[in-house]
């Protein structure tokens, strides 16, 4: 089976405020109330309003946009279906640009203007940070963080409300690390990291693995479009093997620059800087026109997956969001960014679902680390959720890009965050219901 790779996301952006209310037919709200089981805020008899922040504008907002567009479409299936225990989900996204600041400001404004009953795969590491706080200080659930920082779900006493989603940046770093000392092992390699939380967990993983072939680490940090010294580092070093933790633009400059320099190492991108198809693109575009967009531009690039893509063709996962998104979507083409948004939809009417008939903030808190980590979906390894761990998804799989598509080198390798072992997934992947809701 083929698969094709998703990814969080973090990047900077300008600051630009605009509103995306995507009202799903609810009827008229009920005063929430405080009851002895707990917060209904958001909850009528007849609709659930949840909230998100994403960068709908900026330049963040190439692909990263397209992520809300996917959850709404398969949200919009679900109240089609008569929603969540009679429920129509009510969606409401608004643009923070990926600016710390304005993160802030919208989701006050999700929380005590528009008082929704939990924020939903708010985006990225340096803007969630910014309102982690806020949301446990008002007891707001904060649910399935887009972004691979393992502080959304390493200390749940600290943060009771928060849940990371994907696989953490450690959780990567340990399989890329395992990968590369078994396959590479006289390998020179080379770091090549975002200078923040991204690079600072991955790395950290890797040296469990890899510090005696560490050659160089080099840092970028966002904005800056200029990493010509540090690819020059890295050459100067006579690293073969560049690990790059980083979002897709800067794959994408990487690669520029190392064309330029006539410096040609193997590649091994984590998978929030890997979609083939936004990288591909952005090397059309940064070059002008001088390498031509499309997959074949990053042959043999080697990354990881964590739920099938698109380029699954036969799994059942990615013809339902084919379904859905014909049905549903707004008639542009379904990338994986739309399946990322599409994969964490279908997790939160999974937990709204668990948390029963009558559904409060406390009450699903409790079902997810309850029972989170039997949650069905299409994600290749489990959650970790419990009480003691908020953390995502477990595992993933290594692919190389051959021929313009990914061909797969490893089963399901799963791990965790601390000096867990990295061992295959011995589970199954599940396939949807039939009806395409969780049941």
């Amino acid at each position: 089976m083929k698969r094709s790779t998703t990814l969080a996301v973090r990047v900077t952006a300008v600051a630009a405020v605009v509103s995306l209310a995507a009202s799903c037919g609810a009827g008229g709200r009920d005063e929430a109330t405080e009851t002895t089981e707990g917060s209904t805020v958001g909850i009528s008899d007849t609709s659930v309003k949840i909230g998100a922040h994403f960068p709908l504008t900026g330049v963040a907002a190439p692909g990263y946009s397209e992520i809300p567009t996917g959850a709404k479409a398969y949200f919009d299936y679900v109240n089609a279906a008569g929603g969540v225990n009679g429920r129509q989900i009510e969606y409401v996204v608004r643009d923070d640009s990926y600016d710390p600041t304005t993160t802030t400001q919208v989701v006050n404004e999700l929380v005590l203007q528009d008082e929704v009953f939990a924020v939903v795969g708010g985006l990225g590491t340096a803007t969630h940070s910014a309102v982690i706080d806020f949301l446990n200080e008002e007891g707001v659930p904060d649910l399935f963080v887009s972004s691979g920082a393992i502080m959304w779900g390493n200390d749940p006493e600290k943060y009771p409300n928060t849940f990371g989603w994907q696989p953490d940046y450690q959780v990567e770093g340990k399989i890329i690390g395992d990968w590369v000392a078994k396959n590479r092992p006289d390998a020179k390699i080379g770091l090549f990291l975002q200078d923040d939380d991204l690079g600072r967990d991955s790395e950290e993983a890797v040296r469990q693995y890899l510090d005696d072939q560490i050659v160089e680490v080099v840092r970028y940090t966002s904005g800056n479009t200029d990493v010509a010294p540090q690819i020059a580092a890295l050459q100067g070093a006579g690293a073969d093997l560049i690990l790059g933790f980083n979002v897709p633009s800067y794959t994408a400059l990487s690669q520029l620059t190392s064309m330029r320099l006539n410096y040609t190492p193997e590649w091994f991108y984590s998978s929030i800087g890997s979609d083939v198809d936004l990288v591909g693109s952005l090397l059309g575009r940064f070059s002008q026109g001088a390498v031509s967009e499309g997959s074949q531009s990053l042959e043999g690039m080697l990354s990881l997956e964590y739920i099938p893509g698109i380029d699954s063709k036969d799994n059942e996962w990615t013809k339902l969001w084919n379904k859905v998104w014909a049905e549903n979507g707004t008639g542009e083409p379904l990338t994986n960014y739309r399946v990322y948004g599409l994969s964490q939809a279908y997790a939160f009417v999974t937990a709204l679902q668990a948390a029963g008939e009558n559904p409060t903030r406390e009450g699903i808190v409790d079902a997810i680390q309850a029972g989170g980590m039997d949650f069905e979906g299409p994600q290749l390894a489990p959650f970790r959720y419990s009480e003691d761990s908020h953390l995502g998804i477990s595992g993933a799989s290594i692919y190389q890009i051959k021929n313009g598509v990914p061909e797969y080198l490893t089963p399901v390798m799963q791990t965790d965050i601390g000096d867990s072992p990295v061992v295959e997934y011995e589970g199954e992947e599940s396939t949807p219901p039939e009806s395409g809701i969780p049941e």
